[in-house]
This record gives C-alpha cells, sequence and structure tokens, in this order.
C-alpha cells in the first residue's frame, strides 16, 4: 500500500471513529449542541465588542446577557399566550368532537358509502368496556414507567441548567477552541479543511440565522393573520406553523389543516373558509419569494426532498437532536459533496478518454439531397458479427 492510500485510510479510519462516539454518546450531547449553537451565534457579536476594544470576557458577558434578556423575554411573551391559547382550545374542544361526530364522520360516510354505523360511538364505548381489564393493565404500566422515569426528569432539568453555563464557556473560548482544532489537523489537509470551513461557515450562517428569521416571520403572519380573521386559535396555529416552517411544506400542511377544522367548527361557512386559504396562499408567496431569497438565499441549495430525508435520517440515527441539526448538518454535507464534486471534474479519472470503444462508435456522414451537400451529421453504428458496421 502506497503512502497515500495508507494515509487516506487513516484518516476514514479516524472520522468513522468520532462518527461512532458521537452516535454512542448522542442522549448526552443535547445541552452541549444547544450550547454550540448558542455560542456560534453570539462569536459574531463578541468578535466586533473585541474590535472595539473590549476584552473578550467582558464582551462575552454582554452577549451572554443579551441573549439571556431575549430569551427570557420571549418566554415570558409567549407563555401567557400559550397559555390562553391553550385554555381556549381546551374549551372548545367539546365543539371539535361535536363537529366531529354530527357533521364529519356522517360526511365521510356518505362519501364512502360506509356503513351508518362505522363510526358509532356506542360501539367505541361497548369496546372500551370489554377491554377495561387491558386498558387497566397498560395504565398501570403506563404509571409504573412515569415513576420509573424521575431520574429522567432530573436529567432533563440538569441538562436544562448546563445549557447556559456551556454555552458562556464555549463563547469565551470559541477562538481559542477554533485555533487548537486548526493546530492538530494535519499540515498536509490543514489548507483544504481550512476552506471548507470557511465555506461552511457561511453556509451555516446564512442558514441559521436566515431560517429563524423566516420562522419568526412566518409565525408572526400566520398568527396576525388567523386572529384578524376571527379564529380563536389563530396565534397558536401560527405559531405551531411558524415552528415546523424549517421542514419544507410541513408548517404550511400542518397549520392549513388544523386552520381548516378551526374554522369550520368555529363558523362553518365557505367565507371564512376561502380567508384562511387566501391567508396560506399568501403565506406560501411570502416565504417563497421573499423571505426565504432575501433572508437565506441559494448558498444552501438544498431540495426539499433532500431536506425531508436529512430530517428523517437525522432523528433516526440521534433521535430529537438529530431532527435539531439535520439541516445544518445537512447544509455542511451539501459543501462537502460540491467540493469532492469539483475534485472529480478535475481528476484523471474524468478528464481522461479512453480507447475507442470497437463495437459503438460515431462516423461522419454526407448527407445528399435534392438542393446539393448538407451539414454533417453524426451516426451512432454498432459492428456485427462479421465485421461490418450497420446504421443504428
Amino acid at each position: 500500500m502506497s503512502h497515500d492510500s495508507s494515509r487516506r485510510w487513516q484518516m476514514l479510519a479516524i472520522a468513522a471513529g468520532i462518527f461512532y462516539v458521537l452516535w454512542l454518546l448522542s442522549p448526552v450531547l443535547m445541552p452541549f449542541a444547544f450550547a454550540g449553537m448558542m455560542a456560534y451565534l453570539g462569536d459574531p457579536l463578541a468578535d466586533r465588542l473585541e474590535r472595539l476594544g473590549m476584552g473578550r470576557t467582558l464582551a462575552v458577558s454582554i452577549v451572554f446577557i443579551v441573549l439571556v434578556l431575549v430569551a427570557v423575554g420571549a418566554l415570558l411573551l409567549l407563555i401567557p399566550l400559550i397559555s390562553g391559547q391553550v385554555d381556549n382550545l381546551v374549551q372548545n374542544l367539546p365543539r371539535y368532537a361535536d363537529w366531529v361526530h354530527k357533521t364529519a364522520l356522517p360526511w365521510v360516510e356518505a362519501k364512502l358509502h360506509l356503513d351508518a354505523h362505522a363510526f358509532d360511538s356506542s360501539r367505541l364505548v361497548a369496546a372500551i368496556k370489554e377491554h377495561i381489564g387491558s386498558i387497566g393493565e397498560v395504565a398501570s404500566t403506563v404509571l409504573g414507567q412515569i415513576s420509573r422515569s424521575s431520574l429522567g426528569v432530573v436529567m432533563w432539568l440538569t441538562n436544562l441548567v448546563l445549557i447556559p453555563v456551556v454555552a458562556f464557556y464555549l463563547l469565551r473560548d470559541w477562538d481559542r477552541l477554533v485555533a487548537w482544532i486548526d493546530g492538530i489537523l494535519p499540515r498536509s489537509i490543514e489548507p483544504t479543511i481550512a476552506h471548507l470551513a470557511r465555506e461552511a461557515d457561511k453556509v451555516l450562517g446564512a442558514f441559521v440565522r436566515g431560517q429563524l428569521l423566516v420562522m419568526l416571520a412566518l409565525g408572526i403572519f400566520y398568527g396576525a393573520a388567523l386572529s384578524i380573521a376571527g379564529l380563536s386559535v389563530g396565534p397558536l396555529i401560527g405559531m405551531v406553523a411558524g415552528l415546523l416552517s424549517f421542514v419544507p411544506y410541513l408548517g404550511f400542511i400542518v397549520g392549513f389543516g388544523s386552520a381548516l377544522i378551526a374554522v369550520l367548527v368555529q363558523y362553518g361557512d365557505w367565507t371564512h373558509v376561502l380567508i384562511v386559504i387566501g391567508i396560506f396562499v399568501v403565506g406560501q408567496l411570502l416565504e417563497g419569494y421573499v423571505l426565504v431569497p432575501r433572508l437565506v438565499g441559494e448558498k444552501i441549495g438544498l431540495h426539499p426532498v433532500a431536506v425531508i430525508f436529512a430530517v428523517l435520517a437525522g432523528g433516526y440515527l440521534f433521535g430529537f437532536l438529530g431532527v435539531l441539526l439535520a439541516l445544518p448538518a445537512a447544509s455542511v454535507i451539501m459543501v462537502l459533496l460540491r467540493y469532492l464534486a469539483d475534485r472529480y471534474r478535475h481528476s484523471q479519472l474524468y478528464t481522461e478518454e479512453g480507447p475507442t470503444d470497437p463495437v459503438i462508435a460515431d462516423v461522419e456522414v454526407t448527407v445528399e439531397t435534392a438542393h446539393g451537400r448538407v451539414a454533417t451529421e453524426t451516426v451512432v453504428t454498432s459492428a456485427s458479427d462479421d465485421g461490418a458496421r450497420t446504421p443504428r
């Protein structure tokens, strides 16, 4: 094995080992991932304060205080709103159940030609009474699991406390950490890694900051528009649609479906249904032609199918942490794939011309017409068994 091949295999083994360790430690990486995101978002502002003459610790303290105040302010504004919307939803649940039982299910039965008793609630009650024993066993199992998961609740609260602490230290030592990583890289690949890191930083900066603004703008637009339309749970639906908008069409589908059901229950007329349809059409146009091009840009270049696959794959491999980091990771992977594609186009594998295929070849044929000779055309021919070439 040559020296270059041996070095490539060593690097591949190191990368595979790092990925395997991260996969094993994924259950405990959540606070560090959140803290890393906070540090990454706050580092540019801390660098600007440093350029104004502040020390790193003072600059980081100011940035950290600003981030904490923004988070606390958002919670103070959102918690009463969410609480009021949830109370409103709970109070309207009987109306939703009555609408489903008296309007939606009969319409489904009529359109699909189902048995009139297919959705009979009395059958459901009878089935529940028949299996009440097994339901009790399931309930006892669930309660036992909840009682055993108290340690999990403690760990969750511990992680919640760890996030700001880890974020502060990561933000304070961010530049030192980047310099340390740069220092331990093999010198043969350090220029390439530095170039890819700069490209990935541009993509991540465009995505993280831009996508957060897109989600915020869509949430405000949907919530305000649905409230103006008179929908009682409009702000709650708007917030959910905005939060889910990082996955293409998911926020639109969930928000539109929820708003349509809510407006049918609350008003039951076509006028408000058309208003809701108009709101979400305008929201999609606003997202596709104004918000995403201006705030996120075209630097990421992820196809919607690739985005959906990244979210599903991240959730399968790393759980909620994978869903959270799926799109930033996919953006970095796109940078790597573009680099590998450029390397491939400059490689001998792509540029070297091979020998002429003895079976299939291109021949130049001059075509004679009534108006004389015309431009030469290319005809693909194949060799027959006796060696003669016949046009295909």
